[in-house]
């Protein structure tokens, strides 16, 4: 089967199509055909290997995974026999945890992050539904928002952002959102009841306060943010923030009363999860915003397109 693989980390460049074998599925997993994935944030990070002391989870002094794409949407092409919830020829989506989905062939458990795709759905359009939107839930869980809290979501063009306007607007938060001035009527249109174009206003003047703030792209910062929040407001990043300064933040505010900063961590994903997912795409409650579509053949430009970090929403990969 045709992949893109890649022996060491580095730029774009190092990921390179090739012929690999086609992976065995055991008697507990499923054989899926991939038509669509994607390429976001974490292939990005694991591809390069930075920062570097994530090589300690990602392989040193080589890479553990050689065929990256979490995110993935295709065909069963066979089950094992102790399956019993799909069928060959069912249309599937989901997040594979050891990568793979960056090839024409992976293997998933049949117990696994994977549902069918509902019927009103392409492939396309469902394949980026897993990861932003993971992320997107974790940081809303960790706000503790009630109906009606006023929120703002800065970066709320990216994959993590769109995500996290739907969702929010979905469970009735006040939704104020920040973005690039291309991008302000798109993010109305998923829900945001206030847009602030973050090219002629700065949104940490902002008189209104906030029960949280999300930084869906972590590039601003808890002291920016802090007089927009309420006393005992949260403010909630999706990295490790400039200088790596959140985790650091996390512990101090941890000991302090009142504003406090908190970094996520949504754990690992679930088939109840990608469930929860399929449910909110069939309530319209939420959609992935989709930026390119690129062949497989041409998944490097992809990847230099992502490390340009001016996506809207997701790219995603054409396969099959």
């Amino acid at each position: 089967m045709r992949a893109a693989v890649r022996d060491r980390y580095g730029p774009p460049e190092v990921v390179a199509l090739a012929d690999v074998p086609a992976p065995e599925p055991g008697d507990h997993d499923l054989l899926v055909r991939v038509h669509a994935t994607t390429v976001n944030r974490t292939d990005c990070g694991f591809r390069s290997g930075s920062p570097f002391f994530a090589r300690a989870i990602t392989g040193f002094p080589r890479p553990r995974h050689q065929v990256l794409g979490g995110e993935f949407a295709g065909v069963v092409d066979a089950v094992g026999g102790a399956v019993s919830r799909f069928a060959v020829g069912e249309r599937v989506f989901g997040f594979s945890e050891s990568f793979g989905a960056h090839a024409e062939l992976l293997v998933i458990a049949g117990d696994g992050p994977v549902a069918t795709v509902p019927d009103d759905f392409g492939l396309a359009e469902v394949a980026p539904a897993t990861e932003a939107s993971h992320y997107a839930v974790g940081l809303i869980r960790a706000a503790r928002l009630r109906r009606g809290d006023p929120v703002l979501v800065y970066g709320a063009s990216g994959a993590i952002g769109t995500a996290a306007v739907q969702l929010l607007a979905f469970l009735g938060a006040d939704v104020t959102a920040v973005c690039g001035p291309d991008q302000v009527d798109l993010v109305g249109r998923l829900g945001a009841g206030r847009v602030v174009d973050r090219s002629t206003t700065d949104f940490t003047r902002d008189e209104r306060r906030y029960r949280a703030v999300i930084d869906a792209v972590g590039k601003s910062s808890f002291g920016a943010c802090r007089g927009i929040l309420d006393p005992d407001g949260r403010y909630l990043s999706s990295d490790l923030g400039p200088g790596g300064q959140n985790p650091f933040l996390v512990l101090a505010t941890a000991w302090l009363p009142g504003r406090t900063v908190r970094v996520p961590i949504p754990g690992r994903r679930d088939q109840a999860q990608i469930r929860r997912f399929r449910g909110l795409l069939e309530r319209g409650a939420f959609r992935p915003v989709v930026d390119r579509t690129y062949a497989l053949d041409d998944i490097v430009e992809a990847y230099r397109y992502v490390d340009s970090e001016q996506k809207i929403g997701n790219v995603v990969i054409s396969v099959a």
